[in-house]
């Protein structure tokens, strides 16, 4: 058969296939629909992973390479849900490190909304102005981020996914600055942090920003030729920047972990993980009590950190995350079982586990 030939059979596969993406869209939309209808979240990555199995079990029927297919069904989704008109509340200026890690997650048809703070993420994702917010909440140099942390209790808002970014921070100028040209160093007080061996060496004044992103426009608005932004290189693609050096970041492990807030409860999806709030009496013993309750009943804790209350002085409320979701008639129990060693115990959501991403160098 000749190459014409094939083309010709392309061309009609190629309609057939328009024909099957469209008709799959429309559904796609008419779900979304029912499922703003039913008062369901439109995030179901239970779903997807159903969905993503399937193409792989199919893909081996036809002797296709399942990781090429699995691609091709990524976007479908990462379309699908764009139909459902996924909107997405994120702290910063467009080319943030939140933008990027709301892309990676929801695909990059999502809409994503600057705001100018974490403060704006909650209250816009509890208002419903947007379908959902994220916002980081540890960085694997320089830890938590507190002030998220203690939004929790400030808004009726739900986790319903977590996600890990690989941050590769970059030293931006304008264009025609050199590396010895730079007096003046912003950026976000994490990012700084995170890049703290490499500007200790450059020896320029830092200087605090509310963004990394929102550094980089800043310098690129005051025209200064001795003043430079740590943030992404797509940051300094955006702003037209010139991009000095990359990979600044004194650690190579550098992530960021990020939790999608929604007003939803997600389902389960079989590997999912739970965050929750407690405090305890002030009193001896009365963490371990509460801590015990859990170990005796299998749940495994993968992180635990505390916070003052703000309320009274030396007193603290702990912040848990545990594998497995509050559905499930184990944990379920687990929880119930706590609450008498608690003041109160809240659960901030359950949401699927993030894959590893992260590798030890």
């Amino acid at each position: 058969m000749s190459i014409d030939d094939l083309r010709v059979r392309i061309d009609a596969t190629d309609r057939e296939l328009v024909h099957l993406l469209a008709e799959r869209l429309k559904i796609a939309r008419e779900i979304g629909e029912a499922k703003k209808a039913a008062g369901l979240p439109v995030l179901d990555v239970a779903r997807e992973r159903k969905v993503l199995d399937k193409v792989r079990a199919l893909a081996a029927e036809q002797d296709v390479d399942e990781r090429d297919l699995e691609r091709v069904y990524e976007r479908i989704i990462e379309v699908a849900k764009a139909v459902q008109h996924t909107t997405v509340a994120f702290q910063g200026e467009p080319g943030a490190f939140s933008e990027q890690a709301a892309l990676e997650f929801f695909g990059r048809s999502a809409t994503t909304c600057p705001v100018e703070s974490f403060d704006g993420v909650f209250a816009a994702v509890e208002d419903e102005r947007t379908s959902f917010g994220i916002v980081p909440v540890e960085n694997s140099s320089e830890g938590s981020i507190s002030r998220v942390y203690d939004l929790f209790l400030e808004h009726d808002v739900r986790v319903c996914g977590e996600t890990a970014l690989r941050v590769v921070h970059c030293l931006i100028a304008r264009p025609g600055v050199a590396l010895g040209d730079v007096r003046r160093v912003y950026s976000h007080p994490q990012a700084l942090g995170q890049c703290r061996e490499f500007l200790s060496h450059l020896g320029c004044e830092l200087i605090p920003a509310y963004d990394t992103a929102g550094s980089v426009k800043m310098v690129s608005e005051q025209g200064a030729m001795d003043a430079a932004a740590v943030a992404s290189a797509r940051a300094a693609e955006l702003y037209g920047m010139h991009v000095v050096a990359t990979g600044i970041e004194d650690s190579k492990n550098n992530y960021t972990r990020f939790f999608v807030l929604s007003r939803r409860d997600v389902p389960p999806s079989g590997m999912d993980k739970t965050s929750v709030v407690f405090s305890v009496r002030h009193e001896p013993g009365a963490l371990y009590s509460a801590l015990r309750v859990l170990a005796e009943r299998g749940v495994n804790l993968t992180k635990i950190e505390s916070r003052p209350t703000r309320q009274k002085p030396w007193e603290y409320n702990f912040y848990l995350d545990f594998e497995g979701h509050s559905l499930d008639p184990q944990f379920a129990e687990a929880l119930e079982s706590v609450r008498p060693f608690c003041l109160f115990l809240r659960v901030l959501g359950s949401y699927p586990r993030a894959k590893p991403v992260w590798k030890t160098l």
